[in-house]
């Protein structure tokens, strides 16, 4: 296998991972539907930045980091976990809560945002909650990348982990921001916050449970 075909072997392997459901998907799916689209993109960059983040990590050898230093992994692992769990309180608590909406917004489908800034934060630290993510990185790339593999493809990787991770959550925003599913959200809030609330704690529970394996 070359280079190049190890490239792109690692790309398949990652798309993959990217449109499994997680924290990811509940987050920027929740901003699509209950913000904006504009909110729900600006998070999608937040979470191919995350891949950045994770894929250069990997690339720097963060697995045998990690295995050299075990109680990093933990702390990275409760941190992620609480984090989730934080998160899923704060949505289940303003599941009742009803959506700030700007003028006209009922009849344009647009919900008044937060701020591109504050959601591409949002992206960013959702995506790094869970390393387990880092790990399955750096396992693939272990895997599918030779031993030898040319300066700029090296420097390609973690510009095709963002085009995927970005790719496929913009996807998810543009998909769930059309007006019928903004509406049926709105008429089933309170259950579908409550579901994306308990999906989110749990994850993070699970993380923090995970330690014991």
């Amino acid at each position: 296998m070359n280079a190049l075909t190890s490239i792109l072997a690692i790309g398949g392997a990652l798309a993959l991972g990217a449109v499994s459901p997680g924290p990811s998907f509940v987050m920027v799916a929740r901003a699509a539907i209950a913000r904006s689209r504009a909110d729900a993109l600006h998070m999608a960059v937040g979470m191919g930045l995350g891949g950045v983040v994770f894929a250069t990590a990997a690339l720097l050898g963060l697995k045998l980091l990690l295995a050299a230093v075990p109680w990093l992994y933990m702390t990275m692992k409760v941190g992620g976990g609480v984090y989730l769990v934080y998160l899923g309180m704060r949505i289940w608590r303003g599941a009742s809560e009803p959506l700030a909406m700007a003028a006209g917004a009922q009849q344009s489908g647009t919900v008044q945002a937060p701020g591109g800034g504050r959601a591409l934060l949002g992206g960013l630290a959702t995506q790094l909650s869970n390393p387990k993510t880092a790990v399955v990185y750096a396992s693939v790339f272990a895997a599918l990348l030779p031993a030898e593999v040319p300066a700029p493809l090296l420097l390609a990787l973690p510009l095709m982990v963002f085009a995927i991770e970005t790719g496929w959550y913009a996807i998810v925003a543009v998909a769930l921001s059309s007006a019928r599913p903004r509406a049926f959200y709105l008429r089933f809030k309170l259950w579908l916050d409550r579901a994306a609330g308990g999906v989110m704690a749990l994850l993070g529970i699970r993380l923090i449970a995970s330690l014991k394996q």
